[in-house]
């Protein structure tokens, strides 16, 4: 018995990992992206902080739609006048919306 629930589980988060690989690459594209910046941002630690949450819960599987949703705004509100971080930040947006869609699909 424990090994067929054991089967089920592992099932349930491979279904999960394509879309939350997708998104733990993005998160992981824009913190780099991030760490080579230059310049002084008054939000850098707040948009940190929120990538390191989002990497967390890409991580963590099944991600909850209205915590990734908040911390997509966030990260946009730290780093979203920062033009040279423009391109990973619109692919952690896609990526976020495709999480988000697919979480909505599957409940």
């Amino acid at each position: 018995m424990r090994s067929e629930t054991v089967g089920q589980r592992t099932l349930a988060v491979g279904h999960e990992e394509p879309r939350t690989d997708a998104l733990t690459r993005s998160v992981d594209r824009l913190r780099r992206a991030l760490d080579a910046h230059p310049a002084r941002l008054p939000d850098r630690q707040t948009a940190e902080e929120e990538l390191a949450l989002l990497a967390s819960m890409a991580r963590g599987g099944a991600p909850d739609v209205l915590r990734l949703r908040r911390s997509l705004l966030v990260v946009a509100s730290a780093l979203g006048s920062v033009s040279a971080l423009a391109a990973p930040l619109a692919e952690l947006r896609r990526e976020t919306e495709a999480a988000c869609d697919a979480a909505r699909a599957d409940a």
